[in-house]
Parts: structure tokens; sequence; C-alpha cells
């Protein structure tokens, strides 16, 4: 396994944790939940209870798909701009897109990052997250939180998380890896499926792959 697939398996673990953090509030009690209201305490908070449910959990440990995608189902979707990702990764080819075409990219893309990292997730567990510096202005709305991924032994990882302010509260709309971030990464692989076979083939390209990951798993 890559060091790369790794720690990208960690930001996607991250995702996870954001519903995780919120989960009081889902309960009525709104004031539990109050700290996170600021994008780097969101990180932080979910950055923990991600890296708790993994050591606490042996399915997830196993790269085990169904409870991972249950989890997203539970957890994720309130919370992270899944639309933006794949809108941002998928670039000016969107605008084309019908209401149908976007909403079977967001699933496959969605499928796919699920499938790629879940069994990378087990290494996470092996990683504590440092915070940066955090500035922003009280009225920014987009802003980008930076973090270290730091092993038992090694060098520390940088691991960083765009997110906007929307009505309902900040959500993560992508993350950067070792330099790298998701979004632009698979952004150049999209425009090239796009120039060979449209968004369909786009469309069926990403499905393919996802049937390929299932394949391998089961």
């Amino acid at each position: 396994m890559s060091q790369r697939t790794s720690i990208t398996s960690l930001a996607l673990a991250a995702l996870v944790a954001v519903g995780v953090a919120s989960v009081p509030a889902a309960h009525g009690q709104g004031s539990a939940n109050a700290s996170l209201s600021t994008p780097d305490v969101l990180v932080k908070t979910l950055s923990e209870d991600v890296l708790a449910s993994i050591r606490k959990d042996p399915s997830l440990q196993t790269g085990d798909v169904s409870r991972l995608n249950a989890l997203v189902d539970e957890k994720i979707l309130p919370h992270v701009n899944f639309e933006k990702m794949t809108r941002l990764a998928v670039g000016r080819s969107w605008r084309e897109a019908t209401p149908e075409q976007r909403q079977a990219l967001t699933r496959e893309f969605r499928t796919l990052l699920v499938r790629t990292y879940a069994g990378a997730v087990s290494a996470a567990k092996d990683y504590q997250v440092q915070m940066r510096p955090f500035r922003a202005e009280p009225t920014e709305t987009d802003v980008t939180v930076r973090t270290q991924a730091v092993p038992a032994r090694g060098e520390p990882i940088q691991l960083d998380y765009r997110l906007e302010k929307t009505g309902g509260g900040w959500k993560i709309y992508d993350v950067n890896v070792l330099g790298i971030w998701l979004v632009e990464n698979y952004r150049n692989t999209f425009a090239g499926e796009v120039s060979r076979g449209g968004i369909d083939g786009l469309i069926k390209s990403l499905a393919e792959r996802n049937k390929a990951l299932e394949s391998k798993s089961s």
C-alpha cells in the first residue's frame, strides 16, 4: 500500500467523522455542538473522532465497504458537499450535463472515493492529526484548514481541507494529500474521459471502475 493511499484514506475517513462530530445536534443538543461553529475546531474534532472510531471498529479496519458506506450514508452526506466536489472535478463540462447526468456523476464519484480508499482505512489508525495555525476573518465563507498527519515513525505529512460556509454550516469540498488536491487530481483524469466519450462516457467509465473495485473486494 502506498503512502499516498494510506494518507488519502485518512482524509476520506475524516469526512466520515464530520457526521460523528455533529451527532449531539441531531438529538436536540445544539449547545453541545456550538464549539464546532468554526472550521478549524470542526476539523480538529472530526479528525479525533474518526481516528477513535477506526481504532474501535474492526470492520472498518478490515476495509468493510458496506460498513463504510453505511457511515457515509448516515453521517457524511449532510456535512460534505459531494456535489461541489464532483462539479469542480468535472470542470467546465459540468455546465453541459443534464440534472440526471449530474446526479449520476455525483453518485458514481462518491462511490469511487469510498471504494478506492476503503481498503486503506486501517492505516489511518496509526496516525495522529496535528493542527497548523489557522487565520481567517469572521466574514470569510471559503477557507483552508491546514493539518499534519503524524505517523508513529517518520515525518509529518501535509493534510489540508477546503471548506465553505453554507446555510447548513461549514462543509468540506476538497482535501489536499501530500501536496495534491483531490479535486484537481481527478479533474485531469475526468477531462480525458469527457473528451473521448462526453459526459455519458465519463459516467460509464466511473461505473465500470466501481464495478471493478467491487469485484476486487468481494
